[in-house]
């Protein structure tokens, strides 16, 4: 037996012309929720549909639980996929919907009963078995559709995009029930999203994708706290990019100079020699401000407040720098309190909280 449910090993995809894929290697663990995480068009649904034997492969292979799957037709593989509508027979009630693969595979009616009364308590949908399928809210929907897909026990559950189309409310609601489900279930989820707030919210490991490539993964800590591009910063969570060059580096601590606003340290995976052009990165919620005299050179980056936005839990900074440059901080409302438009500011940040790369990392 593997020690992986699923291995996807130099898997390219081409649609005439197109590379859709580009020699993708990716390994998943039993009981793991592993999130594809990428824009509109970078793959990820490709990939997906791949492993669920929807595509085949124009080279590499697909294991699942160390057996060759690669060009196994979906109904062989161990897998059921939930698309991003739930996609329930409008003919049919919940209950039968729910009910129907059991059927096909020829369960005694007791057992399938008793399935189908499971996986309704399961995505709280109890006593509403015999409710319409076209009587159903958005959220109703994919609850009975993922219970449909896990009423079959299949060993890889596959989920593209599947709560893309509720609201706000009821997609954190469900982000919540969706990963409360699989840790029940200790149930494998390769689940597709555009959305970094829910794949940081479930997922044990994010693959970040980016033009047919996983250029990143690892947990949520990891990919959020130190990305390996400006592409990986930019796209997981809100941060500021700022360009500079190597001055010197020093036990993986480089010192850049960023055009006219000074030097600054952050921490760097590789050493970067004197000179090399270089993407800073830093996370609004990562930056100091300080209040400083009009006339004061300060300690950090020099600029003025432009903005203050309210955001609820936190208040969002907008400080222009000497150069015209924006640099956003989040701050409670205590460190924000006598912070306005106009206020001259120093910025600052250890070095810990940035991230650094070579301009042609990405």
């Amino acid at each position: 037996m593997s020690r992986f449910a699923v291995e996807v090993i130099g898997v390219a995809k081409r649609f005439g012309k197109v590379a859709a894929l580009d020699g993708i290697h990716l390994t998943i663990r039993p009981n793991e929720f592993v999130s594809l995480l990428g824009p509109s068009g970078c793959g990820k649904s490709t990939l997906l549909r791949i492993v669920a034997g929807f595509e085949f492969p124009t080279t590499g292979r697909v294991l699942i639980h160390g057996k060759d799957t690669t060009r196994v037709p979906p109904e062989r593989r161990p897998t059921n996929i939930v698309f991003q509508r739930g996609a329930l027979f409008p003919h049919m009630n919940v209950f039968d919907n729910i009910a129907y693969s059991l059927k096909l595979r020829k369960w005694p009616k007791p057992r399938i009963a008793a399935k189908v009364e499971e996986m309704l308590s399961l995505v709280h949908l109890e006593n509403l078995g015999h409710r319409g399928a076209t009587e159903l809210s958005g959220g109703q929907i994919q609850r009975a559709a993922l219970a449909r897909a896990l009423a079959a026990e299949p060993s890889v559950l596959l989920l593209d995009e599947p709560l893309s189309a509720l609201d706000l409310k009821l997609r954190q609601q469900m982000q919540i029930e969706l990963r409360a489900i699989q840790r029940k279930l200790r149930a494998t989820f390769l689940f597709v999203t555009h959305d970094q707030t829910e794949a940081l919210v479930m997922s044990d490991r994010i693959a970040i994708m980016n033009e047919g490539r996983i250029i990143q993964e690892g947990t949520p800590q990891e990919v959020y706290t130190r990305p390996v591009s400006a592409f990986a910063s930019g796209f997981i969570g809100e941060t500021n990019l700022l360009q500079g060059i190597v001055v010197s580096t020093e036990d993986l601590v480089v010192t850049l100079a960023v055009g006219e606003e000074g030097h600054f340290r952050a921490k760097t995976s590789l050493p970067l020699a004197p000179g090399t052009r270089v993407t800073l990165s830093v996370r609004p919620e990562a930056i100091r401000v300080g209040v400083r005299e009009s006339s004061g050179n300060g300690q950090g980056m020099l600029g003025h407040i432009g903005e203050v936005v309210y955001l609820g839990s936190r208040i969002r900074i907008g400080a222009v720098t000497r150069n015209g440059a924006v640099v956003w901080a989040d701050l409670r409302d205590d460190e924000a309190e006598g912070l306005k438009a106009g206020t001259p500011v120093v910025l600052s940040w250890a070095p810990s909280a940035a991230s650094v790369w070579a301009e042609s990392s990405d």
